[in-house]
């Protein structure tokens, strides 16, 4: 862990964030300066030397230091000195294309219906990839990546707001104005077999199962392993017979 920060050079470091250069790291304050806390520590906590910070130590400033250079209001926090924070500019000077990232569960749903605010109050966008990806990471570890056309967005009369030199903002863009990657498909459902195993009844120590499908022949009931032929007692004194062992001529 590197060695911490004194007060004064959080103060300026404050300073600079919120007063000069959010589009810098990809903050889009309010009309009135402000930015929402928890997305604030998420902006510092990239920085290399402010893992660390925490609201106790914007507390210690807001305390020790008789001229504060931020001020918070609930869940919000801004520069006291905003005369060099970039005003929002409708313009229709825009590079080709922006970018911007989204929620992977909600890609679907934006394919059909189009772009609008989510975790944001605006659609934040920007014509750096890596700029766009940064901000994107935020809201979801492994985001989707939008490639806005500013030409077919204007012809659909949207209106791009310019927030510094990296970052612009939109209210809504239309479906069919941007592309992104191919729509990973679904993973199919894999469907119950429902297997039709015939049951098989326990075999009892002599009991046989008889099956009622009658023989070619007619009159023979099948029993199940054997065949036994019910015509008459004289079938099966047959069969003994046969099976009989004939007497031995000595003996005879």
């Amino acid at each position: 862990m590197g060695q911490r920060k004194t007060s004064r050079q959080l103060s300026r470091f404050l300073s600079y964030v919120l007063g000069r250069r959010p589009d810098e790291f990809g903050l889009v304050p309010d009309s009135e300066g402000f930015v929402k806390l928890k997305e604030f520590f998420k902006v510092i906590h990239e920085e290399e030397g402010w893992k660390y910070i925490r609201k106790s130590h914007i507390d210690e400033i807001l305390i020790s230091l008789p001229n504060s250079p931020v001020e918070i209001r609930s869940d919000f926090i801004r520069a006291v000195s905003r005369e060099n924070l970039s005003e929002h500019i409708p313009t229709r000077v825009l590079p080709k294309n922006l970018f911007t990232c989204i929620r992977r569960k909600a890609y679907p749903i934006v394919l059909e219906k189009g772009l609008s605010p989510g975790a944001y109050p605006h659609v934040v966008l920007s014509q750096n990839p890596d700029m766009a990806q940064r901000i994107g990471k935020r809201i979801d570890p492994e985001p989707i990546m939008l490639t806005v056309h500013t030409r077919k967005a204007l012809d659909e009369n949207v209106v791009f707001y310019q927030v510094g030199d990296l970052v612009y903002r939109a209210e809504f863009i239309p479906a069919g104005c941007f592309t992104g990657p191919f729509l990973p498909k679904p993973k199919a459902e894999t469907k119950k077999r429902v297997h039709t195993e015939q049951i098989q009844p326990q075999r009892l120590p002599g009991s046989y199962l008889i099956d009622f499908k009658n023989d070619r022949n007619g009159g023979t009931t099948r029993i199940r392993g054997t065949k036994i032929k019910e015509d008459t007692r004289q079938t099966l004194e047959k069969k003994k017979k046969k099976r009989k062992r004939e007497r031995p001529p000595w003996r005879s």
